[in-house]
């Protein structure tokens, strides 16, 4: 039976801050509007889970699908750009 105490510094060698690196929070901030487009899109959504769908419930739904879809199209033009290559 192996010892786990010899692994355990290894586990244990980079304490983890609790804080997220520089090119986690670049990463976060550049989905930031993806990530808004889809917040407006739940909150459409669940608008509509206690009653009928208006007519105006469904433009907003609508027009929050499109603008998600915008933003995922806009986002993965962005990091192809970064990356170098053409989207």
């Amino acid at each position: 039976m192996k010892s786990i105490a010899a692994l355990q510094a290894v586990v244990t060698a980079t304490p983890f801050d609790g804080e997220p690196s520089d090119a986690e929070l670049d990463a976060i901030e550049q989905e930031l509007p993806l990530i808004l487009a889809e917040v407006d899109l739940l909150d459409a959504q669940i608008m509509t889970l206690d009653r009928p769908v208006t007519e105006l419930d469904e433009r907003r739904l609508r027009r929050a699908r499109n603008r998600v879809l915008a933003e995922r199209r806009d986002l993965t033009n962005r990091i192809a750009t970064v990356a170098g290559g053409a989207a």
